[in-house]
């Protein structure tokens, strides 16, 4: 398994030339502190959608992902950041969009598939925040 250092993390995001974006959301559990991290670099307000699709070790929870808590605000007409941790299938990205409905969403990894991503690692990552 593959460490990356919140250094690491800062840098790439510090480096990434990023469109304008009137707020960030991030997937939780995964994309929480990426999202955080990105709307302090970009100085916008962050929303939290936590969606499950795999539980603790990685493995597959349910058949499709799961809203477990949406979010705080009601966003429409807005140009949005969507944020997570990892995307291998894309399917989590794809309920969020759905949930978003209504607003121009462009995706961010850390890694794998999306609009943005910052690293590209084909093996499990230790993330400073799991």
């Amino acid at each position: 398994m593959r460490s990356v250092s919140a250094e690491d993390i800062n840098k790439k995001i510090r480096l990434t030339s990023f469109e304008d974006f009137d707020i960030v959301v991030g997937i939780g559990d995964g994309g929480v502190v990426p999202a955080a991290l990105i709307a302090d670099h970009l100085d916008l307000d962050v929303d939290i959608v936590k969606i499950n699709f795999r539980d603790a070790k990685n493995n597959v929870k349910f058949n499709s992902p799961k809203l477990i808590d949406k979010l705080s605000l009601d966003l429409k007409n807005k140009n949005i950041l969507l944020v997570d941790d990892v995307s291998r299938t894309g399917k989590t990205l794809e309920k969020a969009k759905k949930i978003l409905k209504g607003n121009k969403i462009t995706t961010l990894v850390m890694s794998g598939k999306a609009d943005y991503s910052l690293f590209d690692f084909k093996e499990c990552v230790k993330w400073p925040w799991s």
